[in-house]
This record gives C-alpha cells, sequence and structure tokens, in this order.
C-alpha cells in the first residue's frame, strides 16, 4: 500500500508574511525552463489511463526512484491514484504523436489497438515509445493542486542498439514542442 502525504499545511505565509508567488507569474518562470517529456500509463484494472507529463525526475539510483506530478484536476488522476503500478514512457522526438495523445482531453487514448499491448503484469505500454520503465507507486504527495507520485522503478524496457541512442529527445518548452539535436551542444 502506497503512502500519502500533504504540503498543503506547508504552503503558508512565513514570518515576514511572504505569500506563494501568483500562479501567472509562477508559470511565466518556468516557460523558460525545457523539460523532457514523457508518457504514464496504468490501469487499475477497469479503465486504462494515459498522461503526458513534463515533470519527470530521477530521485535516486539506490534504490531506483524517480517521481513525477499529475495536476489533481486532471480526469486521468483519480484513475491514477486507484494504481499500485504505472509505466513510464521516454518519448523522442519521434514519438510526438505519443506525447500528444496523452496531452489531449476527451478522447480514447487506447482506441488504436495495433499501437499498445499489455505486459505481462497487466501494465498498458506503448510500442512507439524510445524507452520505458516500470515501476511500483511507494508514495502519493499531495502537493497544492497536484499530486506528486514516488515510483520504485522495477523493470525497463530491452536496452537499444548504439544507433537508436541519437534520436533526440522530446523536450517541453515555453508551451510548445521541440527536439535536442546536435545543434543544441553549448559544451
Amino acid at each position: 500500500m502506497t503512502m500519502v502525504s500533504q504540503l498543503d499545511d506547508a504552503i503558508t505565509p512565513d514570518a515576514n508574511g511572504d505569500v506563494s508567488l501568483s500562479p501567472d507569474a509562477f508559470k511565466a518562470a518556468f516557460r523558460n525552463h525545457a523539460a523532457g517529456v514523457a508518457l504514464v500509463t496504468a490501469d487499475p484494472g477497469d479503465s486504462p489511463v494515459a498522461m503526458t507529463v513534463s515533470s519527470l525526475a530521477s530521485i535516486s539510483a539506490t534504490p531506483a526512484l524517480l517521481m513525477f506530478s499529475a495536476s489533481a484536476l486532471s480526469s486521468s488522476t483519480p484513475i491514477l491514484d486507484r494504481c499500485d503500478t504505472v509505466v513510464i514512457h521516454m518519448l523522442s522526438a519521434e514519438q510526438l504523436w505519443l506525447a500528444q495523445l496523452g496531452a489531449t482531453s476527451g478522447i480514447d487514448r487506447f482506441a488504436d489497438t495495433q499501437a499498445w499491448s499489455r505486459l505481462s503484469t497487466g501494465e498498458p505500454v506503448f510500442h512507439g515509445a524510445f524507452a520505458w520503465l516500470r515501476g511500483r507507486v511507494r508514495q502519493r504527495l499531495i502537493a497544492g493542486a497536484s499530486v506528486v507520485y514516488i515510483v520504485e522503478a522495477l523493470e525497463a524496457s530491452p536496452a537499444r542498439q548504439p544507433a537508436d541512442r541519437d534520436v533526440p529527445p522530446l523536450v517541453y518548452y515555453n508551451r510548445t514542442w521541440h527536439a535536442l539535436g546536435p545543434a543544441s551542444v553549448i559544451a
């Protein structure tokens, strides 16, 4: 069973009376922060779910821990909250269609049955992803209007061939999709 924690009480004025930055100013600051793009899938047993996230981050290699967050307002979050395991798909620029699929509201993300299948453990996995990790949700943390998921990685997709490692990753920057490539290297 995963633990649920809450940060809401920590978001209060400090001793100087300072309060949180306005949502618009906060969003404007993050528009200049590039982030990798991933697709998260899961299934509590009655309804598979997929959502695009740009909040994926590694936490620890030993044990293998990662985190991502999801808006509490997303229609996918209540379903994700019922799941013990998830699959995180790391996306390259060639998988923009998967990022768009997970980011589009009101569609059946699993309608194309040729695009995905189930792992032997039951989770849905999309075939087009550059790489994926299957993991167990170890903790959920309510943080403002979001839920932060701490996940222990249990399994990884088969290793890619060396030639495939040069595929440009998909990045979200200034509210648009981008691909990193050799021209973006500065040091």
